[in-house]
């Protein structure tokens, strides 16, 4: 019963956030985005005491059902795992010992990476960006192409429930590694079970070792079993000992199919053992088991110490604005990554994102891509806002709102009109009005805060002047303008989002310069 609980509330809780990166229709309401906030690395990131003494309050009382239930990369491993069972009719586990130094060594690495070099360990450990990634970046557009089809034969029998949707990659960098994580994850969690979430994972590692004091646990009558292993055999975490009839609880994940295969009845899912006496918790082994827990903890202070008292390496880099002339067209290279409006500043997006995609994959316009290089190495794979596909919706704030580590803090429709995510610039040479007496203006109408304006040139012809003040970065100009490869017009960010100028403002002052004469 047990088990059947906890496989259904699993399909649900994977189901749901699976879909919410797959659904570019909008079919669920926006407020399903809450299952990627109650996360344990979003939450932590995103400072959300709440549900973060949530999720360490499950574990002590009920054991990892974090980890079985609500992590979607552990449930994508138990499914992998169970196609493997049917694949290898006769595959059977074993118990391993714990790689315990390998495990503190990698969560060591992710707590030095948050003071020395950003969230760089984190985005490639975190099992929900990890699995955010391989959804967005590799089944989305299966998903898409799926879509087109039904279309198509929907279609040809004048049914319209379904639209064609452009197969979209945003990134092959993103989309490589999002194959290499799945190929990666599948292979260990077909053949080695849990190994990922006991071995590399490092919120396995930390709700592990809160599993060990966690009030419900499996626990094995040593009364009762004969040591069979049965339990062992069936177990994907390798955490049963049938020779000692112990289980190392740090790896346990609660999915409960020990439990079911038990002839004995020796295995119960409880608050205690009742075949053990009190006096039992000061035996060697568990002498041993707390001398264990106390160097863990040295451990961790150590490296808490340590990311505190060492500087931060990589500091922001000063970028160079490279111009040359190539066929009378000015080639300019962006100072610096533009973050989405409400991201606050590069350094707190970059200290922030875990690189989940689900912004990316919100984005209706196609504006935010996964970057390769433009924050340096600490933000591989970080969005970053390109308008060479589309531009930010002026009314759009939904990366705001689905972000779950605070990376992209929420922002209203007002608030976002005022932010400044960096400002126009206009390169005259570049601009078809002045290379070949063209009538253009097409800037000046995608611009929705007239920062770009059309004023008399020559021969009857207008030509750009901008206004960077009442800017908000949007890239409306950026794209619409049709000189290649060199736009004329493009924006540059902004390192520190501020608040631009409101347009009402700027009317005020340009009356009072008319009234004037100035």
């Amino acid at each position: 019963m047990l088990k059947k609980i906890r496989v259904i509330l699993a399909i649900i809780f994977f189901s749901l956030i699976t879909f919410i990166f797959l659904d570019f229709a909008d079919l669920l309401p926006k407020e399903f985005s809450v299952l990627a906030k109650i996360q344990f690395v979003p939450a932590a990131l995103s400072l959300s005491w709440i549900i973060l003494g949530i999720i360490l309050l499950l574990t002590i009382l009920f054991g990892r059902i974090y980890c079985s239930i609500i992590c979607p990369l552990g449930v994508f491993q138990d499914i992998s795992n169970w196609f493997s069972k049917k694949i290898i009719k006769k595959k059977k586990y074993n118990y391993r010992k714990q790689k315990t130094i390998l495990r503190l060594v990698i969560l060591g690495l992710v707590i030095i990476s948050l003071f020395f070099i950003d969230t760089l360990f984190l985005e490639f450990l975190d099992p929900y960006s990890a699995y955010g990634r391989i959804i967005y970046n590799v089944f989305k557009p299966i998903y898409v192409a799926g879509n087109n089809l039904l279309e198509t034969i929907f279609t040809n029998f004048g049914i319209y429930t379904f639209y064609k949707e452009p197969i979209f990659i945003a990134s092959i960098f993103a989309f490589i590694t999002g194959i290499i994580t799945f190929l990666t994850i599948g292979f260990l969690s077909f053949f080695y079970g849990r190994t990922w979430c006991n071995t590399i994972c490092p919120v396995g590692t930390i709700l592990g070792f809160l599993n060990k004091i966690s009030i419900l646990k499996i626990r094995i009558n040593e009364e009762k079993c004969n040591k069979c292993s049965l339990c062992a055999k069936k177990c994907k975490a390798f955490c049963i000992n049938p020779k000692e009839s112990k289980i190392d609880h740090s790896r346990c994940v609660n999915c409960f199919n020990c439990i079911n295969v038990c002839k004995q009845n020796a295995i119960s899912y409880n608050f205690k053992n009742t075949s053990k006496k009190l006096m039992e918790e000061n035996t060697p082994q568990n002498v041993e088991n707390e001398n264990i827990n106390t160097n863990l903890r040295n451990f961790l202070v150590t490296i808490g110490l340590a990311g505190i008292s060492i500087p931060k390496t990589f500091a922001n880099k000063k970028l160079v604005n490279v111009v040359n002339q190539i066929d009378n067209k000015k080639e300019y290279n962006l100072l610096q990554p533009i973050t989405p409006p409400g991201s606050r500043s590069i350094e707190h997006f970059n200290k922030k994102c875990t690189s989940c995609h689900l912004c990316v994959s919100k984005c209706p316009q196609k504006v935010l891509k996964p970057a390769f290089k433009e924050y340096g190495i600490e933000g591989i794979m970080q969005p970053v806002m390109k308008f060479d596909k589309g531009f930010c919706n002026f009314d759009c704030t939904l990366c705001s709102e689905v972000c779950p580590n605070g990376a992209i803090k929420k922002i209203t429709k007002e608030e976002k009109h005022l932010t400044q995510v960096g400002k126009v610039v206009f390169i005259l040479e570049n601009c078809v009005v002045y290379t070949n007496g063209t009538s253009c203006g097409a800037c000046s109408e995608h611009c929705p805060t007239q920062a770009v304006k059309m004023k008399p040139y020559k021969d009857g012809l207008t030509i750009p002047t901008i206004n960077k003040d009442i800017c908000v970065g949007c890239g409306g100009c950026e794209y619409i303008c049709p000189v290649r490869p060199f736009r004329a017009i493009h924006v540059e960010a902004n390192a520190v989002q501020v608040q631009a100028k409101p347009i009402e403002k700027e009317k005020q002052d340009n009356k009072i310069i008319d009234d004037f004469g100035f």
